[in-house]
């Protein structure tokens, strides 16, 4: 697991975009990406699209897979994942809405629809590389406390904490779904690389029970530990209550030459 500590949330998004920008140009144009909602990564796709814009990434010839949907909202509603990814990834990064995916929170047979999502990633040789966020308490994807580390998409009841969180994208509290659709933490874990983003203090004891907390259920995040190439990108605000947030500066620092990463101003990070 490498840690980033970056100043502000506009620099998590500028390194996290070039990381991905990376492995994007080394899987090739068909490259698949793993695409999460939330406010976290928005900084990440805005850097992404200048990168579009600019001419130096192309992502038309490339697929994506939202992590999560909502259960219970009608089709075409403005906060289901389906309208936020193609406001906020689909058409910004230049991607072909037919090779953009997210789970069938609208099915009559939800199961079914679970599956034939996995199968669908399956089918697309994989997710290259995932993008994430981190709920405050600790979930990623919508894989809530308790979820199991090897769990796959399926159904599952959101905690009273996150539909708080989650509330400033509704009208009320009563407006926001119960239950969603999402990848499993198996899933996540079956990506080839994963970037995970968090910005503020508010995320701070989050950050920390996933980077050095033990592995455990109830810090669903902590999964990430054993991933072979999981990246945290942090800024100052969230990693306030880590241990060893000195030798994780230190680490960025030391970075050997083939793992920095070039950031979308020109620099090398």
């Amino acid at each position: 697991m490498d840690v980033i500590i970056c100043k502000n949330d506009t620099e998590v998004g500028a390194y996290a975009a070039a990381k991905i920008a990376k492995v994007a140009r080394q899987v090739g144009s068909q490259v698949t990406i793993g695409v999460a909602t939330g406010s976290s990564p928005l900084r990440t796709y805005q850097a992404l699209a200048a990168m579009v814009a600019a001419g130096q990434l192309d992502l038309s010839q490339g697929s994506a897979f939202a992590l999560d949907e909502y259960v219970g909202l009608p089709f075409g509603h403005p906060q289901t994942y389906h309208e936020v990814i193609r406001k906020t990834v689909t058409e910004p990064l230049g991607l072909d809405p037919a090779r953009v995916h997210c789970p069938n929170g609208f099915a009559e047979d939800l199961r079914q629809a679970c599956a034939d999502y996995e199968a669908a990633i399956k089918q697309a040789g994989g997710v290259d590389i995932q993008i994430l966020g981190l709920g405050s308490n600790g979930h990623i994807g919508f894989n809530e406390p308790t979820s199991s580390l090897n769990s796959r998409t399926r159904i599952k009841t959101l905690t009273e904490q996150t539909r708080k969180d989650n509330q400033r994208f509704f009208a009320s509290l009563d407006e926001v779904p119960r239950h969603c659709l999402t990848q499993g933490l198996g899933t996540i874990m079956a990506a080839r690389h994963v970037v995970l983003v968090a910005n503020g203090k508010n995320k701070a004891a989050a950050v920390k029970s996933v980077i050095e907390g033990p592995i455990t259920a109830m810090f669903p995040g902590s999964v990430l530990q054993m991933h072979q190439w999981a990246t945290i990108i942090i800024d100052e605000a969230a990693a306030t209550e880590l241990e060893l947030a000195d030798y994780y500066r230190q680490m960025y620092d030391n970075l050997p030459d083939w793992q920095r990463v070039m950031l979308p101003t020109g620099d090398v990070g």
